[in-house]
């Protein structure tokens, strides 16, 4: 990265995660001198970490669809997903040279899995586009008569034309994501919506989810259910029993769909074997109990269920350990059967917000034009990415808004 050298440039780039690189290179490539702003060592620091280090760039669907998996605000989205789509995002990486695969549920990876070649093609499209990339913190957006006409950093003022912040969320701060963008929107007159963790892990006060600290369960049914009883998320997939509760794909997921935890007490149910339905799990279970038939409760789940978890199983279950299997009762069965179909963790909140893939709440869409992402308050102050009030369920949605809001600023400024 360079250092301060250039004091005066048309546009300002405030972060270089996926939203700040694609509008710096689309601001450059349309003629505007464009300074990006990156305080840490490298660009897309996050990036480079996302999808367990292989990236899932979009998700492979029409908008449609895609508007279903952002909960909040999505009709705001409607204008930049018609500008840069999904299809734009895949084929912008291919041309980069970067191939492109779509897995289950149309989530597309790059063919190398390697989320570095995502990063990597966008610093090589910024250089050639002739950004530059200077090591230095944003602290204030200095305006006159309403619009933009500086960025003061911590080595200097920028003079420009147009600003956008493009700082992202609360997640992950060592990744560069500290919150400076809600700080200098606020500052400059814009409303910031509670901010709340989203795709996090869960807390539990069950004490068994301690117990089977390190236990990861594979092809399992997770169902999420709130205070009346109502079904809100239910995924197939893996999860993991954590000493604060539990984690993993599935459980991130759900959590987006958990909204409301200052009104609303959830709580989990884990079919641990979903391909079987009650009736072939009960006969699973008397030939397992027939085949051990002289052994005690304790020593006969070791078919059933996993060595850490048959301990919790038992004590859940009611029944004595030490009860020989031939001798238990059609009753204790039944409920032994409930907790293979529907084993309970209760939900008591989220871990931080430091812990999160991605922070729900921002800078209100309402001060924001959705066609341009300029502000309604500031002329030439831009905002795009995960600094503005939108997120997503998982499978890629939440980059393709970074790329399409991105998209959009970097072209209008």
């Amino acid at each position: 990265m360079k250092c301060m050298n250039n004091r005066k440039c048309d546009a300002v780039v405030i972060g270089g995660g996926p939203a700040g690189m694609i509008a710096a290179c689309e601001a450059a490539e349309n003629g505007r001198s464009v300074i990006l702003l990156e305080w840490q060592k490298f660009c897309g620091r996050k990036l480079r970490i996302t999808g367990k280090g292989r990236c899932n760039v979009t998700n492979n669907c029409d908008i449609k669809p895609f508007m279903l998996n952002v909960p909040s605000n999505s009709k705001f989205l409607y204008s930049a997903l018609n500008r840069f789509s999904t299809a734009d995002t895949i084929a912008m990486f291919e041309n980069l040279g970067v191939p492109m695969k779509t897995e289950r549920g149309n989530r597309v990876f790059p063919v190398s899995d390697n989320a570095h070649d995502i990063a990597k093609a966008l610093e090589r499209r910024m250089h050639k586009a002739g950004v530059k990339i200077i090591s230095a913190r944003a602290e204030e957006i200095l305006c006159e008569n309403g619009c933009v006409c500086g960025v003061k950093t911590d080595q200097g003022i920028i003079e420009c034309e147009s600003a956008a912040i493009c700082t992202g969320g609360m997640s992950y701060p060592l990744t560069g994501s500290t919150g400076d963008g809600y700080r200098m929107a606020k500052e400059l007159g814009h409303t910031v919506t509670e901010l709340r963790p989203s795709l996090v892990p869960l807390e539990s006060d069950d004490s068994y989810c301690a117990e089977m600290q390190g236990f990861s369960l594979k092809n399992v049914t997770l169902s999420v259910y709130d205070s009346k009883n109502k079904l809100v998320y239910s995924e197939l997939g893996e999860m993991m029993f954590t000493h604060f509760g539990v984690t993993g794909p599935l459980v991130l997921s759900a959590s987006a769909h958990m909204r409301d935890f200052e009104n609303e007490k959830y709580r989990l149910e884990i079919d641990l074997k979903p391909a079987l339905d009650e009736k072939k799990l009960d006969a699973r279970i008397l030939r397992d109990f027939e085949k051990f038939q002289n052994r005690e409760f304790a020593n006969s789940l070791g078919e059933l269920a996993g060595r850490t978890m048959i301990p919790v199983i038992i004590r859940l279950s009611g029944i004595d350990p030490e009860t020989r299997v031939h001798s238990i009762t059609r009753e204790q069965r039944k409920e032994l059967l409930k907790l293979f179909k529907a084993f309970p963790v209760s939900i008591s909140g989220t871990r931080p917000i430091s812990e999160a893939i991605v922070t729900a709440g921002g800078v209100s869409v309402k001060e924001v034009d959705p066609r341009t992402m300029q502000s309604k308050i500031v002329s030439g102050l831009y905002f795009a990415g995960e600094v503005l009030d939108l997120d997503a369920y998982t499978g890629g949605f939440n980059l393709q808004i970074a790329w399409s809001t991105g998209y959009v600023a970097g072209q209008s400024m």
